[in-house]
């Protein structure tokens, strides 16, 4: 099988591996959701002796968990000092203390669960498009002062070195991250939770949910869950079931496109495996996938989802642009996915009501934090830590609804206006 029928089609392919629920099923938690922050909560409860059902109206791995460019490291869509306005100095310490637990908790996953397949690799370097004048120099600092967490500052010359473009000025290399097939990590994962008992059920969708007593209820197409406890984690694909999560994020999409096979020519762009992700707003993000034959470029972003292969053109453009030895390389497929960002741009964990829990608005940097939202949300479910208290400050806020989606495409273009006035004024 090709790495285009692994990474991209059985993301949207029926493989008829799981079947639908039907009838009635009891559990100790029913988790809505077959992403990441679902199937961790589900492989720490069942690794607990709970017992789990996990519901996913499409297949494991469908939305932009499974579909996403595989980038896990530490940090959060928002920056520390932003968190800091929020939830204070101490609390912000502690919650990027969490991300790069969630990035080290998938990579042991990866180590215990023998999950070759995720093909991981070490290295995330960070490229600014302009002279930073140290700033990068200083962020290393900070990172080894503060968290005890060493990156390896680069200067314009090494960064140039390896990749090969006029764009890019210094750079941070964090040889602790590392980046992955996220597809196959999260099939690998649920099959995991099925060996310990836990049942997944696709082509499930959650219709109705009555939540209010002892026993919640879960209504699907076919079937019905009863259970104690309830999580919710369904992302950029959250539909009308529990209104007040639904009015709570607003759905953007993002696009990434794969390469025909051209190693030859891939190397002279770019003689790295570590991934690549620039400063901008919404960054352009790439690795060489394949083992070196096929580069995988992703970026931009819309809150209403555009044509995968138009948006694809414009990424093309972008690669050329930063790239002018790869004008010949072909795309050979391109695809989209919906993340969930609260107005925030901080994961929405916590319980909304006695045994309703939510897991969700993990947009932007999703890999680490999805996994650590899940480990927090089953500790607390299991009475191990109240952890999940340290998102307390980022709750379910109104995202604006249609309001909100003109706004933050009006930012994003205000945004990329000012990175071009910065990388042009450089």
């Amino acid at each position: 099988m090709s790495y285009i029928d692994t990474f991209y089609l059985r993301t949207i392919a029926d493989d008829g591996k799981r079947p639908p629920l039907r009838g009635v099923a009891e559990c100790d938690v029913a988790i809505v959701g077959g992403g990441l922050s679902g199937l961790t909560t589900a492989l720490q409860l069942a690794r607990a002796g709970k017992s789990v059902v996990l519901l996913e109206s499409e297949r494991i791995g469908w939305g932009a968990s499974g579909r996403n460019g595989g980038f896990v490291g530490a940090g959060y869509a928002t920056g520390g000092e932003a968190i800091a306005r929020m939830a204070g100095a101490e609390n912000a310490r502690k919650l990027h203390q969490l991300s790069i637990e969630g990035m080290r908790f998938v990579r042991a996953t990866i180590d215990e669960l023998k999950i070759e397949s995720a093909e991981p690799k070490h290295g995330i370097m960070g490229v600014q498009r302009y002279d930073g004048g140290g700033e990068l120099k200083a962020y290393a600092d900070k990172l080894a002062k503060e968290y005890d967490y060493h990156v390896e500052f680069k200067t314009r010359d090494e960064v140039r070195s390896v990749l090969h473009s006029e764009r890019y000025f210094e750079g941070v290399c964090d040889p602790n991250a590392f980046h992955m097939h996220p597809l196959n990590y999260l099939r690998a994962v649920a099959a995991e939770v099925e060996r310990l008992g836990g049942r997944i059920y696709e082509q499930s969708p959650a219709v109705s949910a009555s939540l209010d007593g002892a026993e919640k209820v879960i209504v699907t197409t076919d079937g019905t869950v009863k259970a104690a406890t309830v999580v919710f984690s369904t992302g950029g694909y959250t539909t009308g079931l529990v209104p007040k999560l639904k009015r709570s994020y607003l759905p953007i999409a993002t696009y990434v496109m794969l390469s025909e096979e051209n190693p030859d020519l891939i190397r002279t762009a770019i003689s790295t495996t570590d991934a690549i992700g620039d400063d901008r707003r919404a960054a352009d993000y790439y690795r060489v996938v394949d083992d070196g034959k096929r580069l995988l470029w992703g970026g931009r972003i819309t809150t209403r989802a555009a044509s995968p292969a138009t948006l694809a053109a414009e990424l093309r453009r972008e690669m050329v642009g930063t790239y002018p030895q790869l004008a010949d390389l072909k795309i050979e497929t391109s695809w989209s996915g919906l993340m969930s960002y609260a107005r925030h741009l901080m994961p929405q964990i916590g319980e909304m009501q006695p045994g309703v829990w939510y897991c969700t608005a993990f947009g932007g940097h999703g890999l680490n934090t999805t996994a650590i939202g899940g480990v927090v949300v089953a500790e607390a479910i299991l009475g191990q830590s109240n952890r999940h208290n340290l998102f307390k400050a980022f709750g379910l806020v109104w995202a604006g609804g249609l309001a909100g989606m003109a706004t933050a495409q009006l930012t994003y273009w205000a945004l990329q206006a000012q990175d071009w006035w910065r990388e042009r004024s450089a």
